[in-house]
């Protein structure tokens, strides 16, 4: 029964911790758009440090596993990782302009295609996919216009965009998983501790 009970408690206490993890990356996300070039370094070099860790990880592993059919495709793998992480780290503001023209060049080719293909097959999503098109053929247009000096900001402003929108929903899960445990742990009418429970006698 003890362990019945507080089993409610618990899941507040967890759905309790998302919202505040949600509110932490929310007033992140705030700053990185007030700073964006303080986020894209930041993003950079956490960037760097993540390919720099897994192809740590990843050579661990293939060391581990030598022998197997796949151990120098796993080798070469976790040193391009580790190399790569490296630059990243040693040269953050380079690779955030390759990673920028990179991006730009993705927009523009898949807001094209996008386009070419809402026009040619004019399916029930066309207006969505045509609209979907023309933002990213703009996106990849204004980043590219602007590059290298759209480097400094739009990596920041898509990492601070992310942490806003994944705290917020970090925010809803945690305020409203909390509320439906409220109702579900509610005593009822009659029952001990609920409305019309006036301490009966057994």
């Amino acid at each position: 029964m003890a362990g019945t009970a507080q089993e409610p408690r618990r899941l507040k206490r967890n759905f309790g911790l998302l919202a505040v993890l949600g509110t932490i990356l929310v007033i992140a996300g705030v700053v990185g758009l007030v700073y964006t070039g303080l986020a894209t370094l930041t993003s950079m070099l956490l960037f760097g440090w993540l390919l720099l860790i897994g192809g740590l990880v990843g050579l661990v592993h293939a060391v581990q596993s030598r022998g197997s059919d796949y151990f120098w495709l796993a080798v070469v793998v976790a040193a391009l990782n580790i190399a790569a992480g490296v630059v990243v780290i040693r040269h953050p503001q380079g690779s955030a302009e390759a990673l920028t023209l990179f991006a730009a060049l993705l927009f523009l080719t898949g807001g094209l295609f996008r386009l070419v293909g809402s026009l040619a097959v004019r399916g029930p999503q066309f207006g969505w996919t045509l609209f979907q098109g023309a933002v990213g053929l703009l996106l990849g247009i204004l980043v590219l216009g602007n590059w290298p000096e759209s480097s400094r900001y739009v990596l920041g402003l898509f990492f601070s965009l992310w942490l806003l929108f994944d705290g917020l929903g970090l925010i809803a899960i945690g305020v409203g998983g909390r509320r439906i445990v409220t109702m579900v742990t509610e005593p009822g009418p009659g029952e001990p501790g609920g409305p019309g429970d006036q301490g009966r006698v057994l």
